[in-house]
């Protein structure tokens, strides 16, 4: 179910994007309310689930995650059919951050983070390839980042 949001929830939802550690007040400031009517609606966005969580972001390079791939998994007709089993296996692997079920030619893709290319192949032999149903897995490495960010365009 889609939210309805106002302008002024929008500009609280783009401040809080960029800096979740703004106080009320900071926000209300800067949206042009008053604290409590301010809380209110954070509040209220919390309960709704519009706001999911509050999170520290890390620079994965400044500790020692230097490489990030982007594998394509094909899963073999068996494997489908333990498409619970596959996804369980791969919400246990730390080094996935991201997992996308795809339509076209592949089934799956995963965003991986390692500290170098020699942890990947350690993390391809020992867990990944070891998942039941996989039949083909496409390693692509990021050479570098251009854009990353966690913001939602919010504001129309």
């Amino acid at each position: 179910m889609r939210a309805e949001l106002d302008g002024y929830d929008r500009k609280i939802l783009a401040l809080l994007q960029e800096d979740a550690s703004l106080s009320s007040a900071q926000i209300a400031e800067q949206v042009g309310l008053s604290q409590s009517p301010c809380w209110r609606r954070i509040q209220r966005m919390k309960e709704e689930g519009i706001i999911r969580g509050q999170v520290t972001l890390l620079d994965r390079k400044k500790i020692g995650l230097n490489t990030q791939i982007f594998a394509e998994i094909k899963l073999n007709a068996h494997g489908r059919s333990n498409f619970t089993e596959f996804t369980e296996a791969i919400r246990g692997f730390p080094e996935v951050l991201e997992c996308y079920v795809l339509m076209g030619s592949v089934d799956f893709l995963l965003r991986i983070v390692t500290a170098d290319i020699e942890a990947y192949e350690r993390f391809f032999f020992e867990k990944l390839s070891m998942v039941p149903g996989i039949q083909e897995v496409n390693s692509i490495v990021a050479l570098s980042e251009i854009k990353s960010t966690t913001s939602l365009p919010v504001l129309r």
